[in-house]
Parts: C-alpha cells; structure tokens; sequence
C-alpha cells in the first residue's frame, strides 16, 4: 500500500499556524513511509472562500518547503462527480429528499432544547421516498439506526459511537451545493487517501463519513486527529497569538525552517530533542508519538529557535533571506557588502531577519540617522584628537580590511595613551549612528571607506561646535 495523505484547508481564512501544523504532520508522515501528499482546497463555501485566500495558503505552503505530488485539486471543479454520487445513492435507497422548511427545523430545535435533548433531525421525510420536483429540497444520507462506529485512532486510541447518536445529515444543500462531510468522503475515496491527519475539530464528523465510506463500499482511511494549539494564556489562538496568514511570520523575519522545528515540537516529541533539521524530522516523525493534551504557542520559545538557526545556517542561506526584508524597506544593497557577509557579523545579536536588517541598515544607506543620547554621550571634545588622527590616517588608507583597519586603531589608541574602549565607542557612534554594532573593525570594513570618511567627518563637525559651546 502506498501512503498518501492530504491536506485540505478551507479557504476562508488565511493559513494560520494550526493548519501548517496539521499540513506539516501530513506532509512528514507520507516522507517518512515513502509516500504520496497531496493538497486539496476546500472551497465549496462560495460565500466566504476567496481567491485571496487560496494565493496564501499556495504561497504559505511554498515558502515552507511543503511540496504536494499532486493538487491543488479544487472541490469547485468537482460538482459533477458529487451529483452524480448523490444520484448513486438516492437511487439505492442510500439516501431520500428532505423538504422540511428552516422553520419546522427551527421549532424542531426548539422543543429539542427544551426538553433537554440533543437537537437532531427527527427523520421527518426519511421514508416518505419524494420525487423530485420543483419544491426546494435537500439531500440526506440515511444514516444507520442500530449499531455502533468503532475506529482506532491514531492519537486518540479507540472511539466508540452509537448511531443513534447521529442524525441523518445533509450531503447536498437546497442550491446544490454539497456539504463538507459528504464532499469530503468523496474526494478521499477518489484520491486514495490512506490516511487522513486533520484536528481534533473535525472528530466528530469522523463517524458520520465512516458510515458514508460504508454506504459507497468504499475502502477507509486510518484516521488521526491532533489536538488544538492554544496561545501561552491558555485560550484559543487568535490573530494576537499568530492565528493570522502564515506568511505574516515571513515578515516578521522568521526562516521557515525555524517555524517548521517549532511546530512540529507542539504536540509531538522524539525524546528530548528540541532542535530538528527537516531531514531529522522526516526520520523520525511517528504519529503514535504524538500528545493528545493541547499545546501552548510560545513566542519566546519560536525567537529562541529562530536565532538558533539565524547563527548555524551558512552565511549565504541567512543573506538570502535577509535581503527579501531589505527589499521591504525600500533599501538597494547592491551597492554595499554582500549580504552573506552582513548576516555572519550580525547573526549573534538578533532573534529575527527584521532585527538585523533594521540594524543592518548602515551599511547601505548613505544617510543615517544617529541617536541623540549616544552622540551626546559619546561624542564628547576629549575624543576629538584621536577621531581626527583617525580620519586623517583612513583618508589615507587603500588597505581596507578588518585587520589592518584594527591596527589604525590600535596605533591611535596606543599614541595618545587611551583605552581602547574609549576610542572604539564614539567611533562607532560616529559610523552607524548608534552605540550598538558588531565588532568595530569588521563593521568599519563592511561599510566601507567611501561611506566611512563622510560619516566620521560629520561627528568631528558635531563634536567642535560642542566644544565651541562649552
């Protein structure tokens, strides 16, 4: 048996980070047993699904390396194939039309509610085998009365269900179109679908479609469901927690790989290990090793992770995607050091690509802007002697790498018998507009002489009118 499995979002929504865990979980199990994965999108809700939408599910997917062997497939393209299995079904007394009103169906909950009852269609047109006719109906399958479902799942253990317990539910509406439960069943059934992994939102449909597969003699799938993820207070994920678009995390300067190594930690485990290439997760995914109790989204636990992969991926990896959010901001850095070179210096003092191309920005921009407070702090008259030599000595200099440029420094340092420390600061104040950088020599290097020169001439400028005004 070949493994396929599938991920089916529903594009009303944007994709958020419970369905990428749900795609991840899918996508890991069909690699790990040399399988087939397969994306399906869901959007028979022609009220709410937008093109929109499907964009970013489409785009979440790729920039997270989620390929799919087949698909997208869409339910829209496939009303032909539902209409024709509800035909199927009717005329094998599988299935009757129903044309109980919303009103009879909403004094029925009523008195259902009242007394206590779970609220349930009470089988009203079941036998009355109506004709087609111009009257609006819908279609409803003819769910078992006596028996049980039984299922193993693979999460949850064995789930127990009595069809008493489940009413007779609509597979195609009044309009035409069909409902989720009933073109779900058929695109599985058509797609060889052997193992369906969705959240445990969905568990209660699972014995209403299993009694579909049956009624089509269709083979069924091995069910697993995931328990929901919850923000760090506990409640359900909201746009606050990061349920929004999965590609608002690419903005925030996440690399995808450390948002796949986060995910596949919430609710699942390999021991102890925490940190995961795909390869490693690939390897190891087993869906019996995963929680049945919910998980928690945690920020501080996503940054953590985040730099960790900002500091071990090659330079060039880290460069590539630190120039998509230089893009962002509107700044050309093709004129300045190569970006491979930026990320190694800059990897140790950032959590995310938006952190360090904000404190990147000095090494391509001709104008700066510069903290005040630093400025006043460290541009004070006592350091203007030894700035100036600086300059004067940089002015002069072809040689303009890390180490030679150290060795300036030194040298000035060294004449006018001073503390490094005490010249390294207002230097690099004078050079990126702040007190904070990477290593002075390297950050002078990056920039470059033909950026270096201006700057240092501006804090020498600012430096006499202090003094002229002590």
């Amino acid at each position: 048996m070949v493994v396929r499995t599938r991920f089916a979002p529903s594009p009303t929504g944007f994709l958020h980070v419970g369905g990428v865990r749900t795609a991840l979980f899918s996508w890991l199990y069909a690699k790990r047993h040399g399988g087939e994965f397969i994306l399906r999108v869901e959007d028979t809700d022609q009220e709410r699904s937008t093109q929109e939408s499907v964009q970013a599910i489409l785009d979440g997917m790729s920039w997270l390396g989620l390929d799919y062997n087949e698909g997208p497939y869409y339910q829209t393209q496939r009303y032909t194939r539902y209409k024709e299995i509800a035909a199927q079904l009717l005329t094998e007394g599988k299935a009757y039309r129903c044309v109980c009103s919303k009103e009879r169906l909403e004094h029925l909950r009523e008195e259902q509610m009242a007394a206590k009852e779970k609220p349930r269609y009470d089988g009203h047109c079941r036998n009355l085998d109506l004709a087609e006719s111009d009257e609006s109906y819908v279609i409803r399958f003819k769910n078992p009365q006596t028996g049980s479902v039984v299922f193993a799942d693979e999460v949850y253990g064995d789930i127990h269900v009595e069809n008493s317990e489940l009413d007779d539910l609509i597979l195609v509406r009044s309009d035409g179109h069909p409902t989720y439960n009933f073109a779900v069943v058929i695109d599985d059934w058509d797609m060889n679908i052997t193992h369906v992994i969705r959240g445990d939102d969905h568990i209660n449909n699972t014995p209403r479609q299993i009694n579909l597969f049956k009624a089509l003699n269709a083979p069924i799938p091995t069910f697993a469901h995931l328990p929901m993820i919850l923000g760090d207070d506990g409640k359900r994920l909201s746009k606050r927690h990061g349920a929004v678009s999965v590609l608002q995390f690419k903005e925030q300067g996440i690399l995808p790989h450390a948002l796949l190594n986060y995910l596949v930690r919430l609710g699942w485990s390999n021991g102890d290990q925490e940190l995961f290439s795909v390869a490693e997760m690939i390897d190891s995914f087993d869906l019996k090793n995963v929680s049945r109790g919910v998980s928690s989204f945690n920020y501080e636990k996503l940054y953590w992770l985040n730099q960790h992969y900002l500091k071990s991926d090659s330079a060039a990896t880290v460069g590539e995607a630190l120039g998509w959010h230089f893009q962002q901001m509107g700044i050309d850095t093709s004129n300045g050091p190569a970006l491979s070179e930026v990320a190694s210096i800059q990897a140790d003092r950032c959590k995310t690509l938006v952190e360090m191309s904000e404190k990147s920005r000095y090494f391509y921009e001709d104008t700066i802007t510069y903290d005040e407070d630093a400025i006043k702090k460290h541009l004070r008259p006592v350091v203007l002697e030894p700035l100036v030599s600086i300059y004067e000595k940089l002015q002069q200099e072809d040689n303009w790498s890390a180490d030679n440029l150290q060795e300036i420094i030194n040298d000035i340092s060294a004449r006018f018998d001073i503390n490094m420390s005490k010249i390294g600061q207002p230097l690099r104040v004078a050079v990126t507009g702040t007190g904070m950088s990477p290593a002075i020599d390297a950050t002078l290097a990056l920039i470059g002489k033909k950026r270096v020169l201006p700057r240092l001439e501006y804090a020498i400028e600012r430096i006499k009118e202090r003094a002229a005004n002590v």
